[in-house]
């Protein structure tokens, strides 16, 4: 059995498949991993254009779209392979971008999961929003990336090119161990799409784990593939799922005084929303809120699953502050300024 299995999730994404398989099936070594496509139920040419053009590639169907989360669980479930790679399906790797992976994991075994540097499709030069040289996150919950903060994105000049631990990996390319990611229940599939990849990753961390970024592998993503940056529904998921991370993996220590000033912080997000004419954002944001407090007995069980958590602070990849704060306040727009 290979010692990879790079798993593509699809959803009417026939175009995608068309324009990035490509890159995957050539730069991938065959010896090294098996290309897998997991299709969400998909009502376009998908299947029909894999298994004419690209048969050598595993199919795994599934009856109907269950989201990312459940998409890549009921995916990984089929998978026997050590390591899996959870791949976008609007991904470009480039030549080797594998074999750091692999070698990375291979020499750590606290490392339960990593990603390589990703980089902007369409603007190439520059880090890529989901998760650009690794992720971050500041002792609010709120997440943002070496190279990417809030919306500002830097231009990739080798200074973020250091192996090192972080918080949490994009799911648009992330490696794990497979075993292990099953063993901590995979992702969540109650968050649909968004963050699901922050929360395994912390969940992950606090039952012991490590996540690294491996800057000697370089992908190209495309971005926005399912729900557009401006979509009410991707705020929606955003505000939600961040809501049901804190929820979940905060210490009891800390869980009422952060909750409290989230609100705080989502709610002057909401009325900014409102003042530039976006009230669809508004409400979407106010969903957010509502959804959590109506799900706090899913979230308070989430909780005991894992009672060992550990104080945010003390986890490697945490911002001491609030990126808000630092980001509108101090004007620290890179990610230099901060550490």
């Amino acid at each position: 059995m290979k010692k990879v299995a790079v798993v593509i999730l699809n959803w009417n994404g026939v175009a995608h498949l068309k324009q990035f398989l490509p890159s995957v099936v050539e730069h991938t070594t065959s010896e090294l991993a098996d290309v897998v496509v997991a299709d969400n139920g998909s009502t376009d040419e998908s299947i029909s254009f894999l298994r004419k053009e690209y048969p050598s590639v595993q199919l795994i169907q599934l009856d109907q779209n269950y989201g990312f989360a459940g998409g890549y669980n009921k995916a990984i479930l089929q998978i026997k392979n050590e390591y899996t790679v959870l791949l976008n399906s609007d991904v470009e790797v480039t030549p080797n971008w594998l074999e750091p992976l692999v070698n990375a994991m291979e020499k750590n075994e606290k490392m339960a999961a990593c990603q390589p540097k990703v980089r902007a499709f369409r603007n190439r030069p520059y880090f890529e929003h989901a998760g650009a040289a690794g992720g971050f996150i500041d002792t609010l919950g709120y997440p943002f990336c070496r190279g990417r903060i809030m919306d500002n994105t830097e231009e990739d000049k080798g200074q973020y090119d250091s192996l090192m631990p972080i918080f949490w990996a994009t799911g648009a390319c992330m490696m794990v161990r497979t075993n292990q990611f099953l063993e901590l229940g995979g992702l969540d599939d109650r968050f649909f799409a968004h963050m699901e990849e922050i929360d395994w990753c912390w969940r992950m961390k606090n039952n012991g784990g490590e996540v690294w970024t491996i800057p000697s592998s370089t992908v190209f993503h495309l971005g926005g593939a399912t729900l557009g940056y401006e979509s009410p529904r991707k705020v929606y998921l955003n505000f939600r799922n961040s809501l049901f991370m804190l929820g979940k993996n905060l210490h009891r220590k800390e869980f009422l005084s952060k909750l409290f000033i989230r609100m705080i912080l989502d709610g002057v997000a909401a009325f900014k929303f409102l003042l530039e004419g976006k009230g669809s954002f508004f409400m979407a944001i106010l969903r957010a809120h509502m959804a959590f407090y109506s799900n706090c007995s899913y979230w308070m069980k989430e909780r005991k699953k894992l009672p060992n958590k550990i104080l945010l602070k003390n986890h490697s990849g945490v911002l001491n502050g609030s990126i808000v704060w630092h980001y509108f306040v101090k004007k620290h727009q890179k990610f230099s300024d901060l550490f």
